[in-house]
């Protein structure tokens, strides 16, 4: 979706917007699909194209600095298809335009019913889920999936933040809490003996999961 909306944000007046697909069979297990986007845009220079991926990264002294931005889109969208095996691409031109190739390879399942029913039994949707994490990238991400699955996200940069979030929760509020280990001010270790001690029912039962899929306990 950031590819299409940078598409329709960075292209001119009456300029065109090109979205085909491809797919190739690897095996018969394995399918290779390839997302084409092309636009007819402002383009982007050479000297941008080389930090398009970079956190934080935009272009100044041209039409794409009109439209500002945090600068995080493109490296978001990157991670995310290379967490999904995937690979993305692109040539761009000053003045002509953009096109993005993205490649994800999908399982050919033998069973869809089944592998529909096994995912229908997990969700978390409707779940409050706690995140404490320092690096912006990192939850800009972390945020993104978990909301796009349902779930209602509480922020923390610090685990001072996540300790006093929690506190302020009511009790049975917060479903989960995603902690990373280190961060600054208090780190998740400290943070989590902070929330385990609290005067509270739900503070010895709640689900604290590090960074890395360790479940921390008392």
């Amino acid at each position: 979706m950031n590819i299409i909306s940078n598409a329709v944000k960075y292209n001119k007046e009456k300029g065109e917007i090109l979205l085909s697909y491809y797919e190739t069979q690897v095996d018969d297990r394995h399918i290779l699909f390839e997302f084409h986007c092309k636009d007819t845009g402002v383009g982007m220079s050479k000297e941008f194209q080389n930090h398009i991926f970079e956190p934080f990264t935009q272009e100044t002294g041209g039409a794409r600095s009109v439209y500002g931005g945090t600068g995080l889109g493109m490296p978001i969208t990157k991670k995310l298809i290379e967490k999904m095996g995937g690979t993305i691409k692109f040539e761009s031109e000053k003045n002509v335009g953009t096109t993005f190739m993205v490649q994800l390879p999908f399982l050919i399942s033998a069973d869809m019913k089944h592998a529909e029913s096994q995912e229908d039994d997990v969700s978390i949707g409707g779940m409050r889920i706690l995140l404490a994490e320092d690096n912006e990238l990192n939850m800009e991400i972390a945020e993104f999936l978990l909301t796009n699955a349902g779930a209602e996200i509480i922020r923390a940069s610090n685990g001072k933040e996540a300790v006093e979030a929690f506190a302020k929760s009511g009790v049975g509020e917060i479903n989960v809490i995603l902690m990373d280990i280190m961060m600054p001010v208090m780190d998740g270790l400290e943070a989590t003996r902070e929330i385990r001690t609290m005067n509270r029912s739900d503070a010895s039962a709640v689900v604290i999961i590090a960074r890395g899929g360790i479940s921390i306990g008392q």
